[in-house]
């Protein structure tokens, strides 16, 4: 209710109309969502491999290596595009549909009961005041674009693999949506969508993001990894802690 409050009074022009077509429409306020400890209550990378793991399409090695370059990535020492890259190949060949499909069952079966409700309440609450709201994540587009459905989130931004007549080719559409590279198609969403960053909001649980926080009026720093969270005290960030999802404590 804190937080319904807070949103409900803040300064929005994302719904302001714009009565004269000669004048150029106003920049509009955004709130950026994170997914992964943002929106979710668990890593999504981690949750697939679990599924793929419990259904023997994986070893317990390919698990725990897995699982490993999670931790490598959270304390910067991933080579992120070798990652990401190694992430895209095994994709070659299939077909796209096939693909989203797989992901949209996953979603239903290990990651809908993971959303926070409080986030879900800062989605509505955002939407509710006129702004324009987005999934930001490096996570591949097939696997956000489910949760952004979910919470009813027309905008994604993310990493996106490479498709030709509906196949998969095992390529990465560069950069990849991890730092810098997630600082590129913000700012290219930003660009397009006529946004104003000094008066918008970016919700994140990692210190990965700390250039984009940085980038906005409003840092929303959530369930903080170690790092964030002491970033964020001595800039005097308000720092959230959402509580886990119902399901995970039945």
């Amino acid at each position: 209710s804190c937080a319904r409050g807070r949103l409900s009074a803040m300064d929005s022009t994302g719904s302001s109309s714009n009565p004269d077509p000669s004048e150029p429409a106003p920049p509009r306020v955004a709130a950026f969502f994170d997914m992964d400890k943002t929106l979710i209550s668990e890593n999504s990378g981690s949750l697939y491999m679990q599924h793929l793991y419990g259904k023997g399409e994986i070893g317990l090695a390919d698990l725990a290596v897995g699982l490993g370059e999670y931790l490598r990535y959270k304390i910067g020492m991933l080579d992120l595009e070798a990652w990401v890259q190694g992430m895209a190949a095994p994709l070659a060949g299939r077909s796209e549909p096939s693909v989203v499909e797989e992901a949209r069952e996953w979603f239903e079966e290990c990651v809908v009961e993971k959303i926070y409700p409080e986030a879900l309440a800062r989605v509505v609450d955002h939407r509710d005041a006129g702004d324009l709201v987005a999934i930001v994540s490096g996570a591949a587009s097939f696997v956000i674009e489910p949760l952004a459905e979910r919470l009813e989130i027309e905008h994604v931004i993310s990493t996106r693999f490479e498709v030709l007549e509906g196949v998969f080719t095992g390529r990465v559409i560069e950069p990849a949506c991890f730092e810098h590279g997630k600082v590129h198609w913000l700012a290219d969403f930003v660009a397009r969508h006529g946004i104003e960053l000094a008066k918008s909001w970016f919700y994140t649980d990692s210190v990965t993001d700390l250039p984009l926080l940085e980038r906005v009026g409003h840092p929303g720093i959530t369930n903080p990894d170690p790092l964030l969270y002491w970033t964020a005290r001595r800039r005097q960030w308000p720092v959230l802690f959402f509580e886990p999802p119902p399901a995970e404590n039945s």
